[in-house]
């Protein structure tokens, strides 16, 4: 047996409703630092929304700061339902075998299909595949976060131009993934949680992309504004930090760049919008679904 699979892994799941789970979701993945996944039973109305880690346990601050989470979810007139939570362990086979049951292909356009490697899939003439593996820092394009950013990456697609693409936080390295396979390049990617490095590098191997893409391990608030451009930067983080750490995201802009924001919930939206647009940024494209909200942004010229 190799090592791997003798690592432990356990579950940290959160039994909610689906009127919560995105606020559920924030949570998690602000405690933990990686995706959560949802499982959600539209008849009922019930939701679980977990994460993976590869360790034994979760420390009595990261419990309480749960227990303080759903708390304030439940007072600010949110249905939490039970608001349960359940650690257990799971064995990795187990939990692999569970994302068939749920990860299924994503057409993103005419350009761009994501799929799970154990499917094929008919594609259309010119679409380029990403083949993505379990991994416990997942993003499969399903969230409609990542989805508006796969979007934006497959209508911002160089045609015969070169475009450099900058990857803010990683995850499984689907958006880096995808803008390589898309014709960016130079794409740079890396995130906070060495996990997520691992697992984007592995799908970066799936892909045959090894040798074209590294990830790094960086911590987006020990980074200085720096000299590097990109033109394209997709930015898939929580609220605050991207408000904090604005200054940064739009020095590495290039003059004619555009900058992608993800991951914020609607009524934080407008607080990182209005961050931007008193920078100096105008926004050119704005999508909402659910509970989520992400945008475009550029220069404004106007201002010059």
């Amino acid at each position: 047996m190799s090592t791997e699979e003798n690592e432990s892994i356990i579950s940290v799941c959160i039994h909610t409703t689906s009127f919560a789970e995105d606020l559920v979701f924030v949570l998690l993945e602000s405690i933990f630092e990686t995706s959560p996944s949802v499982w959600a039973d539209t008849n009922t109305d019930k939701s679980k929304v977990a994460v993976y880690l590869e360790r034994e346990a979760i420390t009595d601050i990261e419990q309480e700061l749960i227990r303080q989470g759903i708390n304030a979810i439940s007072e600010s007139g949110c249905d939490v339902g039970k608001g349960e939570l359940k650690i257990s362990p799971v064995k990795r086979e187990d939990w692999s075998e569970s994302w068939k049951k749920h990860f299924h292909p994503i057409e993103v356009s005419h350009k761009l299909l994501v799929k799970p490697e154990w499917e094929d899939v008919q594609t259309k003439p010119g679409q380029v595949v990403v083949t993505l593996s379990p991994g416990l820092s997942f993003g499969t394009g399903h969230h409609p976060t990542t989805l508006f950013c796969l979007k934006q990456l497959a209508n911002y697609a160089p045609a015969n131009e070169s475009l450099s693409f900058l990857d803010a936080g990683s995850g499984s390295g689907i958006l880096a993934i995808s803008a390589s396979k898309l014709g960016y390049s130079p794409v740079v990617a890396w995130d906070f949680d060495p996990q997520a490095v691992r697992v984007a590098r592995e799908n970066a191997e799936q892909n045959n992309l090894e040798e074209k893409l590294s990830f790094d391990v960086k911590d987006l608030t020990k980074l200085s504004p720096g000299r590097e451009k990109f033109d394209v930067i997709c930015a898939n983080l929580i609220y605050d930090l991207l408000i904090d750490e604005s200054e940064k995201l739009q020095s590495w802009m290039a003059p004619d760049g555009c900058l992608i924001l993800a991951g914020i919930l609607i009524d934080q939206f407008p607080l990182v919008r209005d961050a931007y647009c008193r920078a100096g940024m105008e926004m050119i494209d704005v999508e909402s679904c659910g509970e989520w909200c992400s945008g475009v942004f550029t220069f404004n010229k106007n201002l010059n």
